[in-house]
C-alpha cells in the first residue's frame, strides 16, 4: 500500500484494474484506491505479471506498507508464486467480510466474569470501583450490606469482600432485613420475594432493565471523513482563530458580470472573490503565509483552495497562481477541478498545498459564518449570501438619499500567531476596496 497523499495513513482497496495472471507494464493502472482525500488509481512501477492479489476489492484501513499483490518476472511460473507469511496480516488489513471458518483460530483469552442480574436476585447498585473489582475476583456482592450513600456498594465494601475471601473466612457483614411489606402480597408476588436483601436506603432510580435503546443505523465513515474529523479537531484545539468580517457592497460586481455575460462570458460571484482576495493577497503579501510549528513561511506563489462539498465530504481543490489568472481562466479552473473533486478524480497535486482557502455557502442562503483554518494555512474566508440592504450615499451635489445594495458578508478567519488583528483589518479593508470596485482587478 503506498503513500498516496502527505497525510495518508491508511487506505481502502475499492477495485482491482487487473486480475491475477494479467500481463503489467510500466504505468499500467493497478487498482483504484480510496486515500483521505480522494480516489487515485495506483500505477505499477514494473513489467511483469500480476500473480496474486491479497487484499481484495472492497478491503478497508490498511495500513502503509502492507502488501496487496506480487508481481512477477515474465516468464515465471505465477500459478506457483510463494506467499510470504506475513502477507495480510490482520492488524494492517480489515477484510470485507469475515475470516473463512478453516482459518485456524487465535489462542482465547479468558476476561473476567461480568455481574450480571439473575432472576429472583435483586440488583445491587455498585460504585465503578466496586464494579471493576467484583468483576475481576468474581466475588458476588449481593449477601453484604452496602454502606455507601443510599445503599450503594462502594469499593472499601469489595475490598473487605476480597479480604474475607483471601482468608477463607465468611464475611462478617450481615445482610440487611428489609421492613414487612404494609399490604399482604399477592400468591403472584410472593414467589418471586427472595432472601436476598435490600439496601438500607432506597435508591435514586428503581433497579431493573436498562431502558432500550433507540434503533439507528451505523454509517460506516470514509478515510476522507475520518481524516476530515481528525484534521477539524486539530485546527479548533491547536490553531488560535481570531475572527473579522466586513459587509461588501457588490453592485459593481452584479453588473459587470451582467456585462459579460452578453458576450457569453460565463463566470460567477465567486470567481471574481477568488480573483479579488488573489489581489489582495498580492498587495498584502504578510497575509499569503503559513504556519510550520517553528516558523512563518511567506509564499511566492498564490494558490488558493475552494472548498467543495462532496459525497464523501469537503475537499479544497488548488486553483494555482491565481494573481496571473483572468476571471475567465479564474472561472473554468474552478468549474473543472469543482467536478473533478465530485467525481473523486483530483489528482494529489491538485488539492495537497495551497496558500489561502475560501468556503463559499452564499449559494445555500447563509448570511454569514465562520470558517475553520486549514493548516498549515493561516487564514480561511468564509462568504455569504448577497442580500438587498438600504444605504446613505450622496449624490453630486452633496445631498443625502436612501439607495438599495446588495451587500455580502465576509468573514476572515485567521491564525493569530502569523495574523495579528491589525493586519486582518487592513486585509479585510482592501478586501473590500477591491471588490467593490473590480476595475481594480484588471490592473493586477
Amino acid at each position: 500500500m503506498p503513500a498516496l497523499s502527505p497525510t495518508m495513513e491508511e487506505g481502502n482497496i475499492v477495485k482491482w484494474l487487473k486480475k491475477e495472471g494479467d500481463t503489467v507494464n510500466v504505468g499500467d493502472a493497478l487498482c483504484e484506491i480510496e486515500t483521505d482525500k480522494a480516489v487515485v488509481t495506483m500505477e505499477s512501477s514494473d513489467d511483469g505479471i500480476l500473480a496474486k492479489i491479497l487484499v481484495e476489492e472492497g478491503s478497508k484501513n490498511v495500513r502503509l506498507g502492507s502488501l496487496i499483490g506480487l508481481l512477477v518476472e515474465e516468464g515465471q511460473d505465477w500459478k506457483q508464486v510463494e506467499i510470504p507469511a506475513d502477507a495480510g496480516s490482520p492488524s494492517s488489513v480489515a477484510p470485507p467480510a469475515p475470516a473463512p471458518a478453516s482459518a485456524p483460530a487465535a489462542p482465547s483469552v479468558s476476561a473476567p466474569p461480568k455481574l450480571q442480574h439473575q432472576p429472583g436476585k435483586l440488583q445491587v447498585r455498585l460504585s465503578p470501583a466496586a464494579r471493576n473489582i467484583l468483576e475481576t475476583h468474581g466475588l458476588d456482592p449481593s449477601n453484604v450490606t452496602p454502606t455507601g450513600p443510599r445503599g450503594i456498594f462502594t469499593k472499601e465494601d469489595a475490598l473487605k469482600l476480597l479480604q474475607e475471601k483471601q482468608k477463607g473466612k465468611p464475611s462478617e457483614l450481615k445482610p440487611v432485613v428489609s421492613p414487612a411489606p404494609a399490604a399482604v402480597p399477592s400468591p403472584a408476588q410472593a414467589t418471586a420475594v427472595t432472601s436476598y436483601p435490600r439496601p438500607a436506603i432506597p435508591p435514586v432510580s428503581t433497579p431493573g432493565q436498562p431502558a432500550a435503546l433507540g434503533t439507528f443505523t451505523e454509517i460506516p465513515a470514509s478515510n476522507i471523513r475520518r481524516v476530515i474529523a481528525k484534521r477539524l479537531t486539530e485546527s479548533k484545539t491547536t490553531i488560535p482563530h481570531a475572527y473579522a468580517a466586513a459587509d461588501c457592497a457588490i453592485d459593481a460586481v452584479l453588473k459587470l458580470r451582467k456585462e459579460l455575460a452578453k458576450d457569453d462570458i460565463k463566470v460567477s460571484v465567486n470567481d471574481f472573490i477568488i480573483k479579488a482576495t488573489a489581489v489582495t493577497l498580492k498587495q498584502m503579501p504578510d497575509v499569503n503565509v503559513t504556519w510550520d510549528g517553528e516558523a512563518c513561511r511567506r509564499l511566492q506563489s498564490i494558490d488558493i483552495s475552494i472548498a467543495v462539498a462532496t459525497d464523501r465530504g469537503l475537499i479544497t481543490p488548488i486553483i494555482k497562481d491565481v494573481a496571473a489568472k483572468g476571471i475567465k481562466e479564474i472561472a473554468a479552473s474552478a468549474k473543472a477541478l469543482a467536478k473533478k473533486a465530485r467525481d473523486g478524480k483530483l489528482l494529489p497535486e491538485e488539492y495537497q498545498g495551497g496558500s489561502f482557502s475560501i468556503s463559499n455557502l452564499g449559494m445555500f442562503g447563509i448570511s454569514d459564518f465562520t470558517a475553520v483554518i486549514n493548516p498549515p494555512q493561516a487564514c480561511i474566508l468564509a462568504v455569504g449570501r448577497a442580500r438587498p440592504a438600504l444605504k446613505i450615499v450622496e449624490d453630486e451635489e452633496g445631498n443625502e438619499k436612501l439607495e438599495q445594495h446588495q451587500l455580502m458578508t465576509v468573514t476572515l478567519s485567521s491564525d493569530g500567531r502569523v495574523v495579528d488583528d491589525e493586519l486582518a483589518s487592513k486585509f479585510l479593508e482592501t478586501l473590500k476596496a477591491n471588490i467593490e470596485n473590480p476595475m481594480r482587478l484588471a490592473l493586477n
